[in-house]
């Protein structure tokens, strides 16, 4: 009979053999699902706060609050924390986000929590989350070398697209039973529980002993790195151009399919079983080579989009939105390796912050064009034109990198 372990791909048996991936693994996935389950509960505690007439305005702010301050948090923060190791960068960020929602949580249920306390503690809650993303994959290069970290990645950025098809609907069960500020209350121990678990790993010596401080910050190491800026810009662009379907798709189901609150569910639903199944099967990838997969993710995806500007029914879509989550699903594992591949250890907790707080910037700046795109060229057209730009981006930086690739074959055959 074979043993459970021998169904697994061979990179995935070796990384999980590990026990400091396993444990920063399972703390991940516990937070994860802890941050699935704030969707819901963040957004209704909002609601129950709000003013009557301000209740998008309270959401809307709730939302950016949680998500924002990580931004200014990366650059403003940088001198002090690119010096920490990166176990105690995803601690902090941990605890900080458990003592936050906490607090929120208890003060809720006391009944002397406002919009402007919620807010204010939101946006501290977030002030290190760059910094927290960042050492958590900071920790994978060390715990690996080069051949071993796309499993890795893919494992723990597969584990948080479960978290977003696990969590809100499990969220969506317990409000109906305790107060919102209880969910967030779960969230803040799962936070806590990685940031404890996350202090138990041990690196490996040379890894230890590779993190000696440095001074300088993430975007001046990316200055003089053009490579690895490119890929921050590629990144960037997918994730702006991603950000217009934020807005378009909820207006396509209700406007153009006359669907439900449902029917949209279905739809990040099946996007988010696709991109778990992506997310693994691309970790299953033997190659060194990430940036062609980069650009085939980048075309696939904007290639899924482009039909909904043609379609007006709810099942050819749903297909092409699944097909889009499994082109996307391996995005995140690709890029990260790229970065870590290229990095030294003790340079990458500050370049992964400056790619965070740049990715977690341009997402919304994304999402704000597409309420005016929407405006003028409706849902369906700008679900289009943003399939269009997507796949632009991905000719133009395949043509970038072939071109590139050029002088470099030329000095091959001459030497």
């Amino acid at each position: 009979m074979t043993a459970p372990g021998r169904l697994l791909p061979e990179g995935y048996r070796t990384v999980l053999s590990d026990p400091g991936f396993r444990r920063l693994a399972t703390a991940a996935l516990v937070s994860f699902l802890g941050d699935g389950l704030s969707v819901v509960a963040l957004v209704w505690v909002a609601l129950t706060l709000a003013p009557p007439g301000t209740e998008g305005l309270v959401v809307g702010a709730a939302v950016a609050a949680y998500a924002l301050p990580a931004a200014v948090g990366a650059v403003l923060l940088a001198p002090w924390l690119s010096r920490l190791d990166a176990r105690r960068l995803v601690s902090l960020s941990a605890s900080l986000r458990a003592v936050a929602l906490g607090t929120v949580a208890v003060l809720h249920l006391a009944g002397g929590l406002g919009v402007a306390g919620y807010i204010g503690l939101l946006a501290v809650s977030s002030v290190l989350g760059a910094w927290g993303n960042a050492g958590l994959y900071t920790i994978v290069s060390r715990l690996f070398d080069a051949g071993r970290r796309l499993p890795a990645n893919s494992l723990v950025s597969t584990a948080q697209q479960v978290s977003i098809v696990v969590g809100p609907a499990l969220a969506g069960v317990l409000v109906g039973f305790v107060d919102a500020a209880v969910v967030l209350g779960l969230d803040a121990l799962t936070w806590a529980f990685l940031g404890v678990q996350v202090l138990r790993i041990n690196l490996p010596d040379t890894a230890a002993a590779s993190g000696r401080p440095r001074l300088s910050t993430g975007f001046r190491l990316l200055a003089r790195r053009p490579h690895l800026a490119g890929l921050l810009a590629v990144t960037a662009g997918f994730v702006f151009l991603y950000g217009p379907v934020e807005v378009a798709l909820p207006l396509y189901v209700t406007h153009d399919l006359h669907g439900s609150a449902g029917l949209l569910g279905a739809y990040w639903a099946v996007f988010g079983v696709g991109a778990i199944v992506g997310g693994l099967l691309g970790g299953m990838l033997r190659t060194t080579r990430q940036w062609p997969l980069v650009v085939a993710v980048i075309a696939g995806w904007g290639l899924t989009l482009i039909p909904f500007g043609f379609l007006d029914a709810a099942a050819p879509t749903l297909a092409l939105f699944a097909l889009g989550g499994l082109a996307y699903g391996p995005f995140p594992a690709f890029t990260l390796a790229l970065f870590q591949n290229a990095t030294d250890p003790a340079d990458l907790p500050a370049l992964l912050a400056a790619r965070g707080a740049i990715t977690m910037t341009v997402m919304p700046a994304g999402a704000a064009v597409g309420g005016p795109l929407a405006a003028v060229l409706g849902a369906a057209g700008t679900l289009l034109v943003s399939g269009v730009a997507t796949l632009a981006l991905a000719v133009v930086t395949a043509a970038v990198l072939v071109a590139a690739a050029r002088p470099a074959r030329r000095r091959v055959v001459r030497a």
